[in-house]
């Protein structure tokens, strides 16, 4: 309860020179909702149409940055990162560690960590029906792992997505789904009741390894109750037809659209603010004129003219769902706001160079999100800051109070708020 220091001073009778108390400080005004989505395309973005070849401000656009170009005074590219540790060879595999930054993708052993939209969830995701959202192209796996390095599932078909988030269910349903999570709850209760009872028999690792699982426990826990909570309010309605799914696999650009239409969606109507994007990488061929070989195949070029060309022409299509999505957020507003600025969109990849499996020099684009923008920050790719780094920023940028993730050495240097 906050406290009128004058008011005190006056029913207690006495004049003297109090210390100052966090009891007298006036409420502080409510913060607005930071939001992030995090995007990454598997199969890479060409470097040489991708980079600009000036940096500072004054760059010229290159041509994949050319399709974005309204927002170019509202978005930073980034060039020379890499995550720490990371070495070529694994490049496909090295998507894991893509939010993680955990080196070792793809050998022997590996075990991940959790990913940037998880720690950032575990700050705000109560705030929101839904802690985060993973979604991914047909079949392209996910990005979001857990604290205990179990990867999150992460959703392909829109037409589910959609009804997760806005259709209400008949109240058979609702009641169905209000007893598992009573039931999930009392699961847990009885699991963590024999987990306890076996602590004092176990070896100090055994006991570290179980202190782990029960704070598990503890964290779905606290997350079922949130749900619950949830469950009972009404959903939001948008004026929007709920989407259909599209059949033919080899319609990426189609795909990829549904998925950010969604992501706007579920940002406007604060159902979450987070979301992990994993792109479609394709062995086929994709459903874009001028294209006949596969999306695979094209990323890996060897340096072919021909093949060059045809991947010039899926990335561009694949940048003009990019500027839709920024469209999008720029148009809706949040009170004198708009989306964008208060939503920080990360495009990437977990490859520099897709043809060589080279996982250097990753593409990075910032957009949005309350950063001094307008600028490509260039790093010399031989003695990196670590990707984490840029990660360190995006938390802060969410009002999360860290100076640490991953393999981070601190914040992103030239990279500033507004």
């Amino acid at each position: 309860m906050k406290i009128q220091r004058r008011q005190f001073l006056r029913t207690t009778g006495i004049s003297l020179a109090l210390p100052w108390l966090e009891a007298f400080a006036a409420p502080e005004a409510k913060k607005p909702a930071r939001r992030m989505v995090c995007i990454c395309a598997p199969l890479g973005i060409h470097p040489g149409n991708f980079f600009p070849e000036q940096t500072g401000r004054d760059y010229k656009l290159s041509s994949y940055l050319e399709v974005v170009k309204e927002f170019r005074d509202q978005f930073t590219v980034i060039s020379g990162l890499e995550h720490a540790g990371m070495s070529s060879g694994f490049g496909h595999q090295a998507s894991a560690s893509f939010l993680t930054g955990v080196p070792g993708a793809g050998r022997p052993g590996f075990r991940n960590q959790i990913s940037l939209d998880q720690f950032a969830a575990g700050h705000l995701g109560a705030q929101t029906r839904f802690p985060s959202l993973a979604l991914s192209g047909r079949g392209a796996g996910g990005l979001s792992w857990t604290r205990t390095g179990a990867l999150i599932p992460a959703n392909d078909s829109p037409s589910k997505v959609f009804a997760r988030l806005f259709l209400a269910g008949t109240p058979a349903q609702k009641r169905e789904q209000m007893r598992h999570l009573e039931d999930g709850r009392s699961i847990l209760d009885d699991v963590r009741d024999q987990a306890k009872s076996l602590r004092g028999d176990l070896g100090n690792d055994d006991r570290d390894k179980l202190d782990e699982y029960l704070t598990s426990l503890r964290e779905l826990e606290t997350r079922m109750v949130t749900d619950q909570s949830w469950a009972k309010k009404p959903k939001p309605k948008v004026a929007v037809a709920p989407p259909k799914d599209i059949a033919n696999p080899a319609d990426l650009i189609g795909r990829t659209r549904l998925i950010f239409d969604l992501t706007h969606l579920a940002i406007q109507t604060d159902s979450t603010r987070l979301v992990t994007i994993m792109l479609a990488g394709m062995t086929a061929s994709p459903l874009i004129e001028g294209v006949n070989l596969g999306h695979h195949d094209l990323s890996h070029h060897g340096k072919d003219p021909g093949k060059l060309e045809q991947l010039k022409i899926v990335e561009i299509e694949t940048m003009k769902t990019v500027r839709g999505l920024l469209e999008k957020l720029a148009q809706s507003n949040e009170g004198d706001a708009r989306l964008l600025d208060r939503t920080t969109v990360f495009l990437g990849s977990n490859l520099g160079d897709a043809s060589s499996h080279s996982t250097q020099n990753l593409p990075v684009l910032l957009a949005g999100g309350g950063f001094k923008h307008g600028q490509h920050i260039h790093f010399d790719p031989k003695d990196p800051p670590p990707l984490c780094n840029l990660y360190v920023s995006m938390l802060q940028r969410l009002g999360i109070e860290t100076d640490k993730f991953g393999s981070s050495t601190g914040t992103l240097s030239g990279l500033s708020m507004k």
